[in-house]
């Protein structure tokens, strides 16, 4: 029976995991490597994204990610609301990134929390 967008992303979600805002800086302070990666399109991020981020947008994702991100990596990816970065951080994991999270609420919440961002 096929999926509605609704339904497949809440599968996603159930499959990943999802952080917040205050996960993402507790992750940055550990001293770890951590890889913000923004899976929205050129529009979205030419207003603005996570400072430091690498940007692949979510339809060139899988064909992308390998020259960009090493599967070892532990990577928060950033969308606009959390909805392709769980998709993105479902499809990573099939592709064997084993550290990976989706961030909650997306850049809407990186932004409101007064998180660095650049143009």
């Amino acid at each position: 029976m096929p999926l509605s967008g609704s339904e497949l992303i809440a599968a996603a979600k159930s499959r990943i995991t999802e952080v917040d805002v205050a996960d993402v800086q507790a992750m940055a302070a550990d001293g770890r490597p951590l890889v913000v990666l923004d899976v929205r399109e050129p529009n979205e991020t030419n207003m603005g994204r996570a400072k430091g981020a690498v940007v692949i947008p979510r339809g060139l994702l899988e064909g992308s990610v390998e020259a960009a991100i090493p599967r070892d990596a532990r990577v928060v990816i950033v969308c606009a609301s959390g909805n392709r970065s769980a998709l993105a951080a479902d499809t990573m994991q099939q592709m064997g990134y084993h550290d990976v999270a989706s961030l909650r609420g997306g850049f809407k919440a990186w932004y409101s929390a007064g998180l660095p961002v650049e143009s």
